[in-house]
Order: structure tokens, then sequence, then C-alpha cells
């Protein structure tokens, strides 16, 4: 089975060191003095989801976001699948009325990638991801038509998941940025190219979303219940 890299290694450490430096320049909010941090805060827009077409399709009863952080031996897609087959056999359900929210972020944003940006950019060599069958650093995505034995239940397959009614795959958007840049110069190309290819190759009928934390938190907001699957 698949495996990730354990916190303290050092991809971890670049990823962070990225997020502080993109987040560097909130610290200039506090600019405001002591008044300004006191005060009530200010009610937030809230997009509507005509601008968030990850959420237009989660119209079932019954509908649940799962929290991909990690590759997790392709947990993210199996939780999500076994959410829907035991919600729809204990409850009675039809097709669509109960609808997962996968959303890959973080160190799991590799599982909504095409083969070949794994194999161009050594996704497996850099994050310490195996593949199942080489026990190598994997340069496939192993979820998308994966072969026996690549995954415990292939019927959850990202490409079979992305498929279904009222499954929407969201792919983190921030993290293909930093990840992307992360490995850039390894495959002779400039940050700016690397996250351009990286974002065009997102699996068919995944969605990018702005970020993966973003994406879970707005689904929760509009009815989701949550799960940790990564």
């Amino acid at each position: 089975m698949p495996s990730t890299p354990n916190d303290s290694h050092a991809p971890r450490r670049e990823f962070l060191e990225r997020i502080a430096g993109v987040a560097g320049g909130a610290a200039l909010l506090a600019a405001g003095g002591l008044a300004a941090a006191c005060a009530p805060p200010a009610a937030a827009p809230v997009a509507a989801t005509d601008d968030e077409p990850w959420l237009k399709p989660l119209t079932g009863k019954h509908k649940q976001v799962f929290d991909g952080a990690k590759v997790n031996d392709a947990f993210p897609l199996m939780f999500a699948a076994g959410y829907l087959a035991t919600m729809t056999e204990t409850y009675k359900l039809k097709a669509g009325e109960a609808n997962a929210f996968i959303v890959l972020r973080h160190f799991g944003t590799p599982l909504g990638l095409m083969d070949s940006v794994w194999q161009k950019y050594k996704i497996g060599a850099m994050l310490g991801i195996m593949d199942p069958a080489t026990k190598k650093p994997s340069e496939r995505n192993f979820v998308w038509n994966p072969k026996p034995g690549d995954m415990m239940n292939t019927d959850a397959s990202a490409d079979k998941m992305v498929k279904m009614p009222g499954v929407v795959i969201g792919v983190c958007g921030f993290a293909i940025k930093v990840l992307s840049g992360m490995a850039a110069k390894g495959a002779g190309v400039t940050p700016e190219v690397a996250a351009q290819e990286w974002t065009a190759g997102v699996i068919p009928g995944a969605m990018v979303v702005p970020s993966g934390v973003l994406a879970v938190g707005r689904a929760q907001e509009h009815g989701c219940t949550y799960c940790f699957a990564g």
C-alpha cells in the first residue's frame, strides 16, 4: 500500500515555510491599533454557490465532506465510498440523495493529479509516496484507473467516484501553487510554468478550489457533516 512522509520530513517543513512566506504580510493588519482589534468584527460577505461550483451538486438531504490532507492509502476516497454505500443501504436512499465532497488538500493534493504530472515532477520521490506495485517512489496516480492491488477497494477509485451523482472531488489550488513551486526546479521549469501545468493536469471531472481549508469550511456552512479522511 502507498505511504506518506512523516511530519518531520523536509517537504512538510518547506511546505510550511512557503505558506508562512505567503501569509507573512498578514501581520500588517494589526497596524490598526488596539481599538480596531477590540471592535466587533464586521460580517464577511459569503460567496453565492454560483461562484462556488463545487457546492452546487451537493443538493442531497444527506451530505458529508471528506478532508483528505494526506494520501493515507487512498482512504479519502474509500471513506467517501463507504459513506455513500452504507447510507444508501441503511436508509434505502435513491442515487444522489447522499452526497460526498472529497477535498484533496495539503499532501493529499496529488491524488487529484494525472499521471503526467506525477511523472514529470517526481511527486512520489518529493513526498515519499510509494507505488503499491513497485514499492518505489510513485510516478503515477494509483487511484486513477488503478490496477488490482493498488487500493483496498478499487470501486472507490477517483475515475469512478467523480462520475457518481452527488459526488464532488475538489483539489486545493493553494497546495497546487506551493507544491508545484517546490517541484519546479527539479523539472527544469519556472514556478509559474509548474503551477500552470499542475492546474491543467487535474484529473478530469475534479474541480480546483481556492484552498482545501476554505472548501472544507464552506462545505460545512453548506450543510455537510465532517469526516477527517487523511
